[in-house]
């Protein structure tokens, strides 16, 4: 975990990723600038959540002499690296950053992450409500003892971080938006699809993918992707797994691939080479 005492950083953006960066960072010691291009009038609501705490605020616009003496920038998810801001950052080798990869860097427990160009928010609070039934149920056979569901679904998980402990385990859903400038990865990350999408944003398909595959680069031998076969690209990002890989899909998986899939009415796990009836789809009632 990285020492804040004394660093100055400079938080872009007030919506809640910003007001749980800028909260997390004054916890733990640095000097927060939290700039939002919105003038203060509209964000009364934002600074009263904060009033208890010494921020420092720049308002209506993102002036370039808020990067003097400044160690590291903090992105919200919706301000592009375009901005002026950013790219003198960038000039100059100021790092950036944004509150995933702070909550990554951070957790002291096992990290589940879900991104897709779609059904991300439906499969990760799917997700949540599967291993908070499990942990319900025995504790001991989980192998966790509190469940932690946010990121872009919601709650920025950077908010719960100093709460959580080691046998604790967090699902979190990760967007394009954040993950274009990740440098770490989570230990079990699913990409559902990559279809086009936020093109505005990320300038071509090539460069979308690139932000998504974030999501595996990082991870290390012993970690686990879990991947759409039934997508094309997110089938082929298995070039780009570190560790493990499983395969999901409607059709019965090409032998020797891992997985779970259809028959019938069945939803089949095939791990190696034994494959187990999990539950019908009848029991599925999405």
């Amino acid at each position: 975990m990285m020492d804040w005492k004394g660093q100055r950083v400079i938080v872009i953006g007030a919506a809640r990723q910003g007001i749980a960066l800028a909260r997390y960072l004054l916890h733990h010691g640095a000097h927060v600038v939290l700039t939002d291009r919105r003038p203060e009038a509209d964000l009364q609501a934002a600074q009263a959540s904060l009033a208890h705490l010494p921020v420092e605020w720049v308002l209506g616009g993102h002036p370039l002499g808020l990067l003097d003496g400044t160690d590291l920038i903090c992105l919200s998810g919706g301000v592009p690296l375009t901005i002026p801001l950013v790219v003198e950052a960038r000039r100059r080798g100021i790092p950036l950053t944004n509150d995933s990869q702070i909550f990554l860097q951070s957790a002291p427990c096992r990290v589940i992450g879900v991104t897709g160009s779609a059904g991300k928010t439906t499969t990760t609070t799917l997700v949540g409500r599967i291993c908070t039934h499990a942990s319900s149920e025995s504790v001991a056979s989980s192998g966790h003892s509190r469940v932690w569901v946010g990121g872009n679904i919601g709650n920025p998980l950077l908010s719960d971080v100093d709460g959580m402990r080691p046998g604790d385990l967090a699902i979190v859903e990760l967007s394009s938006f954040q993950l274009e400038l990740m440098t770490c990865s989570p230990q079990v990350a699913a990409v559902l699809n990559v279809t086009p999408n936020h093109l505005d944003r990320h300038g071509t398909m090539t460069a979308y993918i690139a932000a998504k595959a974030n999501v595996l680069k990082f991870q290390s031998q012993g970690d686990l992707a879990v991947l759409g076969y039934d997508d094309p690209v997110a089938r082929d990002l298995r070039g780009q797994v570190q560790g493990n890989v499983i395969f999901f899909g409607l059709d019965r998986l090409p032998g020797g691939i891992s997985g779970t899939f259809l028959s019938g009415d069945d939803v089949i796990l095939r791990d190696g080479t034994r494959e187990h009836r999990v539950l019908s789809r009848k029991d599925v009632s999405l």
